[in-house]
């Protein structure tokens, strides 16, 4: 059965309402959400009825879709997922599905060849791959990396929203550092990707310098409804990263020249795959390269050279080098002893 555009937006603005474990929602409740949304999508200001979000959820229930949403009523008053790790995106994909998907790969990949979809590349690839291994019942061709435990992913949607909508987010975070989780307010500015985990960028205040947030660290999210965002007008987000590796910035320090000596096996690996932007080659000989990076010293510049051991050295700067240098004599000293241990 083919379901159009506004249908659609019901169908997933109630599904994201039944998946959200922190609220209890009426059947009022749901009818403003979804009012809301197809205001936002498509700009339709009538609202919706209270029969049609009753049919929509009766749809969803029901295998016409392929859905069977496990949808209860608890209470006589509150809507939600029997099985709280239900989700209609979890839907197996029908012949139409697959039929449209394909129509839209056909689309994306007549503009693989134009630099301004460079970016798209490896979407495309995965979207191509989903659709063959559906439709074929075969095995994915194309294996990506992904890590389907990681904590913070379902506050993705939520945080983009923020940003969008220019919404103050209640956070119950807890750091690393930290025995227990704080509640914070937070203006969020931008969602960034690192080696698989998620991060939002963004401030408590007007008054306070930005942070870097883990995803993985939050606990909850709630909307400040009655607090005003602070827009970052002056924010660019390339600038703001042009000078790191990862994800920590510190807007006070000025990026360094930072010189490493990279083996002969090693070398093609950082020639191929710089290890930043500005990496730069200035020696080369038949026992490896020398490159020069101009970067913030941060933690995740350290875990990169220490990734490498004894196939790069740190030769400027001296600080850096010490440092490198001190850690590494730890963990020889970590293997030391566990051999103590093993001959004592």
């Amino acid at each position: 059965m083919p379901v159009n555009r506004n249908a659609l937006i019901r169908y997933t603005t109630l599904d994201k309402c039944l998946r959200n474990k922190y609220r209890r929602w009426t059947l009022e409740n749901l009818i403003d959400t979804v009012s809301d949304a197809l205001y936002e999508y498509e700009g339709i200001d009538k609202g919706v009825s209270k029969r049609t979000i009753q049919l929509d959820i009766q749809m969803m229930r029901s295998d016409k879709l392929g859905y069977n949403a496990p949808i209860v009523v608890e209470e006589k008053k509150y809507y939600k997922y029997s099985d709280p790790d239900y989700s209609i995106t979890n839907s197996p994909l029908t012949d139409n599905d697959l039929n449209k998907l394909n129509e839209v790969v056909d689309i994306l990949r007549q503009f693989k060849g134009f630099s301004h979809f460079q970016e798209m590349t490896g979407m495309i690839q995965r979207l191509e791959d989903k659709v063959y291994t559906a439709r074929s019942k075969q095995k994915s061709i194309v294996l990506l990396e992904t890590n389907e435990n990681l904590r913070g992913i379902s506050y993705l949607d939520d945080i983009y929203q923020a940003i969008h909508k220019k919404q103050v987010l209640n956070l119950l975070y807890q750091s690393f550092h930290a025995r227990q989780a704080n509640m914070i307010h937070f203006h969020p500015y931008l969602l960034k990707e690192y080696r698989n985990r998620w991060f939002v960028l963004g401030r408590r205040s007007a008054k306070e310098p930005l942070v870097t947030l883990a995803l993985d660290r939050i606990k909850e999210i709630t909307i400040a409804e009655n607090l005003q965002y602070v827009e970052n007008l002056a924010f660019d987000a390339e600038e703001h990263f042009k000078h790191v590796i990862g994800v920590t910035v510190d807007q006070v320090k000025r990026p360094q020249k930072v010189h490493l000596k990279i083996d002969r096996k090693n070398a093609p690996y950082v020639i191929t795959k710089p290890l930043h932007s500005s990496q730069e080659v200035i020696s080369t000989s038949k026992n490896g390269i020398e490159v020069i990076l101009n970067v913030q010293i941060n933690f995740e510049l350290e875990r990169e050279i220490l990734g490498f051991g004894d196939s790069i050295e740190v030769i400027k700067p001296e600080k850096l080098r010490s440092r490198i240098l001190s850690k590494l004599k730890a963990a020889v000293g970590n293997y030391e002893s566990i051999n103590e241990k093993k001959t004592g």
